[in-house]
């Protein structure tokens, strides 16, 4: 059976990075940078509005020449965001991401309650390991438990 997203949730640190619509783009970067992630969710009193990611700094701010000091996250975040069950598959997320070119994946559970963030890059990091550990089985099964 597939790994579901729950379990690589668990796997990952819980820190979630937040901001406010209200904040500029400049202290977005500024918690992406120390943070070393791509991506901040914007939050208005703890609901998500949007998603500001790296790809929003290049393509609607740097490339059309605003100032990151005086526009604000909600002025150029991503609002059309696509969120998902802990209950799918990293496969069937993997799909998604790829599908409608996404990178990052807000969990929700069945209350409505944020549970975090999976990245592209968290589902292929997990395929990797899943085909790691498929070619050591494999290997082990032909040439014997020493190999």
């Amino acid at each position: 059976m597939e790994m579901l997203l729950g379990a690589i949730l668990k796997e990952k640190p819980q820190a979630l990075f937040t901001i406010s619509e209200n904040a500029s783009v400049k202290e977005a970067v500024d918690i992406m940078a120390e943070s070393n992630v791509g991506c901040v969710m914007v939050m208005d009193h703890g609901r998500l509005q949007g998603l500001f990611t790296e790809r929003d700094l290049m393509r609607r701010v740097v490339h059309q020449g605003r100032d990151p000091q005086a526009t604000t996250v909600a002025e150029v975040m991503t609002t059309e965001i696509a969120t998902v069950s802990p209950r799918i598959t990293v496969g069937e997320a993997m799909a998604l991401c790829t599908q409608k070119r996404l990178r990052h994946l807000p969990v929700y559970d069945d209350n409505n309650d944020l549970l975090g963030m999976v990245s592209a890059g968290d589902l292929t990091k997990w395929a990797i390991s899943e085909q790691e550990h498929t070619i050591d089985d494999l290997t082990r099964y032909i040439y014997g438990a020493q190999a």
